[in-house]
């Protein structure tokens, strides 16, 4: 069985692709089908992650798999929330993301400095699929005022697990797929479509 994943992101392609290991699944990113990204119109993590998922499937005609996830901070109101990735801006990267994170913090934040990471994936048998399977994980910290650690992505470098004391930056892949959110999402999903990808 053959899926596609609404991603260009060629690290989220080898987390999944490992993690349905023993199951009858052969994961391919939308970039190599020649499908392109689609606007991210939605206001929830849902519904983006239905979107893409939808524009895949709709596009290459296989089932399909999507994710949307983000940083949200009760101190900011939710923030930066759906915006996680253009929070400074729609070509700002990680650093100008942090930044401005901290900066908002140091002026909003009144010492509140919890964050948690949401990330929902989605399952589309095909476009029009009225039954989505839908997964959802969390992984709530503290933001840290200096950055600490080099693996990763995004905000990883800012978010410390409380248990642990280290930030996402500093736990090594396997760490931290067992605690984060996207390894949260991706076992429900696997949970969820294990019959139908069973090899």
């Amino acid at each position: 069985m053959k899926i596609v994943l609404a991603t260009g992101n060629a690290g989220k392609l080898a987390e999944m692709t490992r993690m349905l290991q023993g199951y009858d699944a052969e994961v391919v990113r939308q970039g190599h089908l020649g499908i392109d990204s689609p606007a991210e119109t939605g206001l929830t993590f849902v519904e983006n992650a239905l979107i893409k998922a939808r524009h895949c499937a709709e596009r290459s005609g296989l089932p399909a798999v999507a994710d949307d996830s983000g940083l949200a901070v009760p101190a900011l109101g939710g923030e930066p929330g759906i915006y996680s990735a253009r929070y400074a801006g729609s070509d700002a990267g990680d650093a100008a993301n942090i930044e401005r994170l901290l900066a908002e913090l140091s002026e909003r934040g009144q010492g509140d400095r919890r964050g948690t990471f949401h990330c929902v994936m989605v399952y589309l048998r095909h476009a029009a699929d009225p039954a989505p399977v839908i997964a959802h994980g969390s992984w709530t910290g503290r933001i840290v005022e200096t950055p600490r650690g080099h693996h990763g992505f995004g905000y990883d470098p800012v978010f410390e697990d409380p248990e642990l004391g280290q930030t996402a930056a500093e736990l090594d892949a396997p760490a931290k797929d067992a605690r984060s959110h996207r390894g949260q999402a991706l076992r429900a999903l696997i949970q969820g479509i294990a019959a139908e990808v069973a090899g």
